[in-house]
């Protein structure tokens, strides 16, 4: 069943679909990094499809460049990585790149799609930033262009994924909107907040998940199976400890203790550890995050930053905002992991005082329940903001998998 992939980020949605055993003909993302990744996560899979994963890993080892690692696939499908703003002007050569590489099928039809447009818009903290409440931002009303090329493909179904703040956006008319032009464009539709955590991810992350299909399909919004979540020290045990600005990777640093209870993290036969880098907390920053995690540890609760003592309080703002710093809970799962984290680790202390600093790339990555052979590309900063700006994965996966059989009993 062939998905395209709009507004592709880094991959989360495409990796779930993936494993699910969709193929995924295109994936349209306008950043770059973010399409590095997806480039090198294609070579991935072409390279463990032809027995040759041991090309890959040298890449990850340093002994190729990117430069030669791509040149090991076939343009075609590296060509599936589309770099490109999703506007009225891009959509006629998108559609043609598009059309491109469905001509090469015995069965050009798409299946699906999937994607949700950025959520800056919609979200609160980018209202709070913006004077107008956002209400000239043009990312309010991308969900048209989605809605373009769900008239243009005419799939079975589509997956349109968003922040809670879509309902509510500009008093709830962009919501109201959107469901007006989906269902004129021959779809009938249902929408949930689902959270992530219900799908095994180690992460409250609760987005609404909007499932449309075409109306001549008797079909209704699915049901999903709960998995409870790995801890964060399930999910973390088996990495090596590191202090702030260290990185440690390597097949020696995987096979420390493989005890970890999430197989899909931890793919079988997958012994190289990558990306485990952290960044270089200052002094103040340390000291407060050990505050912090005392704190946790010894009352159960998050220290507030007018707690602080004076001398490490930074910031002239005593009154609002006094969750900037919060520590992981070791014995339970992660608050939300956003793409925040790309400017600062404030929010997400690692729990053991021991090492003392914000989590690393590959915890990160953890989080969002990427497997451990997902290679984020271009630096630490890029790949922090493609991982929180991610679907997580193993969310997508069990979506996907229940809407594979939904599709092939149709």
């Amino acid at each position: 069943m062939k998905v395209i992939d709009l507004f592709a980020g880094g991959g989360g949605l495409s990796e779930g679909f993936r494993q699910a055993g969709f193929e995924i003909v295109a994936h349209v993302e306008m950043d770059k990094s973010a399409c590095n990744t997806l480039k090198t996560r294609e070579a991935f899979y072409y390279l463990k499809r032809t027995n040759n994963l041991n090309n890959y890993l040298r890449y990850l080892k340093k002994e190729i460049t990117r430069d030669e690692l791509y040149y090991m696939v076939p343009k075609d499908i590296m060509s599936r990585v589309i770099q490109a703003e999703i506007t009225i002007e891009t959509l006629p050569s998108l559609r043609k790149k598009i059309d491109s590489i469905l001509a090469s099928y015995d069965n050009p039809k798409v299946d699906l799609i999937i994607g949700g447009p950025p959520c800056q818009a919609y979200s609160t903290a980018g209202k709070s930033r913006d004077p107008y409440n956002m209400e000239n931002d043009k990312r309010n009303y991308l969900y048209f262009r989605y809605i373009d090329f769900l008239k243009y493909y005419r799939p079975k179904m589509f997956i349109f994924e968003n922040v809670k703040g879509i309902l509510t956006s500009l008093n709830g008319s962009v919501f109201e909107s959107l469901k007006k032009h989906l269902s004129l464009a021959g779809y009938n539709l249902d929408y949930k907040i689902l959270n992530a955590k219900d799908f095994g991810v180690s992460q409250s992350r609760e987005r609404v998940i909007l499932i449309g299909w075409q109306k001549r399909l008797n079909l209704s919004y699915p049901t999903f199976p709960n998995v409870v979540p790995s801890t964060i020290k399930e999910l973390f045990n088996d990495l090596p400890p590191l202090q702030s600005g260290e990185s440690i990777d390597g097949e020696y640093a995987y096979l420390k203790n493989e005890n970890i209870s999430n197989n899909f993290i931890r793919p079988e036969n997958w012994r190289i550890l990558t990306q485990h880098i952290t960044r270089k907390n200052n002094e103040n920053d340390l000291k407060i995050y050990n505050l912090a995690v005392n704190t946790w540890l010894c009352e159960k609760r998050f220290l507030k930053y007018n707690e602080l003592p004076k001398d490490l309080q930074t910031h002239k703002n005593t009154k609002s905002f006094l969750d900037r710093y919060k520590p992981l809970k070791y014995d339970d799962i992660s608050h939300t992991v956003v793409a925040h984290i790309s400017k600062d680790g404030h929010y997400y202390i690692h729990p053991d005082l021991n090492q003392n600093r914000s989590i690393s790339v590959r915890e990160a990555a953890r989080l969002q329940s990427f497997p451990d052979d997902y290679y984020f590309e271009d630096s630490r900063t890029a790949a922090f903001k493609q991982i929180g700006n991610a679907v997580p994965p193993l969310m997508a996966f069990k979506i996907a998998n229940v809407l594979f059989h939904l599709l092939d009993n149709n």
